[in-house]
Parts: C-alpha cells; structure tokens; sequence
C-alpha cells in the first residue's frame, strides 16, 4: 500500500487472537493494511471500529458493514464506543508510527527530507503546531522538549541558539531551523541528530506521551476479560511506558503490595518482544525500530 506499509501485520494481528464474531478497535488506522488483516479473520457478526485524527485516512475507509472509521483522536477511545453502544471489546490494536504518508507528504513537515513549513500536526485541525513550539516556547520549555522526548543531551545549549536566533526573525522552515542548529549537526551524525530533534518536536505538537498514557489506563476498562492488546512503538519512551503499564499497571513507582508480597495489576503480558524479521526490515526501513507487546485483561 502507497499510504503506509503496516509493520509487523501478521504478528501484530495474530497477538489479538481474533474470535470471528468478536469486537476490536484499531485504535491507529491509517492506510488500513491492520483493519484489513482484522476484518479477513471476522465473521459475518464480528465487528471493527478504527480510529484516526488525519482527515487523510479517511480516504483509505473500507467498504465493509462491520467496519466504522472514527475520524477522532485515541485518547477519547472509551467515549466513542460508548457513543456507538460498545462497553467492552475483545482486543485493542495500535501501531504508534508515523504513517508513511505523513512522513512522504512534504508540506506536513514531519520528515527532515524536505523543505517545509514547521508543522507535524497529526490532527491538523489542531492549534498547536512545530512553528508554535519553535516561535513561542520559553528556553526552558524548548530544553525540556528536546531533552526529555529526543534523549538530545545538547538540549541546553540548542534551546539558547533558537531563542537566540528567533529574537531577529521567525524560524518558519525546516531548512531555517536546520541553518538555526547547524554547529550541532556533525556531518557523520546528522541524520540521527536531526531525528532526534524531529521526534522532540512532533512529541509535543501531538501530545504523543500523554496520548498514549491515556489510551493505556483505558485498556483495562475496554477489555473484556482475557480481551488482548496488541501495541507496537518505535521508540524508547513509547516502548517503556506500555512494558512497564502492561507489568504493573503504572507508569513510574511500584505497585502496592499486600502482606504476602504479591500486587494486583490489570493485565497479563502474553509471550515476549517481537521485532520485524529482517527480511520485513529489508522491504520496509521504518520497521526497524518497531516493538511488539501483547498483553491480555486478567
């Protein structure tokens, strides 16, 4: 598929052990290529709701009675299957990535190839923006950003140079921002450098933590009982907060224990990481960083 290649399709899709008159959310639709594999395994009374906040997905529906396409944000997962009479499901699949869409669309702004506004908005209703985060974040705030969601440990020092530079005119372009952190771009590092800042700053226009935090702490209340997750991240951040959620329903901190030692959690990890082969890797490039948890309602 021209819109994006879906990542780990069969292992991701195998996680959710589909029940053919069952009920599951794709919570991260996009090109559609895991709702397709979802709905191949459905029977005539199974059921699949998606969701994404890009208008552009929508071009990518499916024409399938018991398909729904939800042109919304994840983080209001609950309220919308509630709004279509739905309590509880049998699985839960998301696929945290970029789409390739997004990333080959070059006036979205997300990828470093191009010369573009400063954008990166997944919902691109939204008010926030890259140009917003780059033009009006205090230094404080632009350090936490970069350090915090791109693991930059020139953070301090970057966030000085933009605010620095942006007193004399707006940073509006990605080769402007590129020319603004030039001195911080080594020539054999900067493609991963550039990532990192990239990663940062779309983070933070679309919420992405904070998004997924909230996605996660409603699985358990979605999930019918012995219902599946099936999550796959790109990054580390992503990826320690839904190991960690699935171990013992927190983010940080430790469960409380009672006198015996043991803790109550939600869910129950199923089988280990799964990482694409490298033959997927080979066919795709973004795959290469993706992680596969699967995990099911106790």
């Amino acid at each position: 598929m021209d819109y994006h290649n879906a990542v780990l399709l069969k292992e991701a899709v195998d996680g959710l052990a589909i029940k053919p008159d069952g009920v599951y959310v794709d919570v991260t639709f996009g090109g559609g290529g895991h709702s397709r594999e979802i709905l191949s395994r459905l029977g005539p009374n199974g059921k699949l709701y998606a969701f994404d906040q890009d208008k552009d997905a929508l071009a990518n529906t499916i024409d399938d009675d018991r398909f729904v396409l939800i042109n919304e944000n994840f983080r209001f997962v609950k309220r919308f299957l509630r709004f279509y009479g739905v309590k509880e499901v049998d699985g839960v699949l998301a696929d945290f990535g970029v789409s390739s869409h997004q990333f080959d669309v070059a006036e979205r702004g997300f990828s470093t190839r191009f010369e573009a506004d400063l954008d990166m908005r997944m919902n691109q209703d939204s008010k926030l923006s890259a140009f917003e985060v780059i033009n009006n974040y205090d230094e404080e705030q632009l350090k936490s950003v970069l350090f915090q969601y791109g693991e930059l440990r020139n953070a301090p020092a970057m966030a000085r140079m933009i605010v620095s530079e942006r007193k004399h005119a707006e940073i509006k372009t990605s080769e402007q921002l590129k020319a603004v952190l030039k001195s911080f771009l080594n020539h054999q590092k900067e493609n991963k450098v550039l990532a990192q800042i990239y990663q940062a700053i779309r983070i933070e226009v679309n919420q992405e933590i904070e998004v997924l935090k909230e996605l996660l702490l409603q699985t358990p209340e979605i999930l019918k009982k012995d219902g599946r997750l099936s999550f796959i991240s790109y990054h580390s951040l992503e990826d320690r907060l839904v190991k960690r959620f699935i171990r013992n329903g927190l983010f940080e901190g430790e469960p409380e224990r009672d006198v015996f030692g043991n803790f109550e959690v939600p869910l129950k990890k199923v089988g280990g990481l799964i990482v694409p082969s490298k033959e997927e890797i080979k066919v795709n490039n973004r795959a290469r960083s993706a992680k596969l948890r699967i995990a099911k309602k106790i």
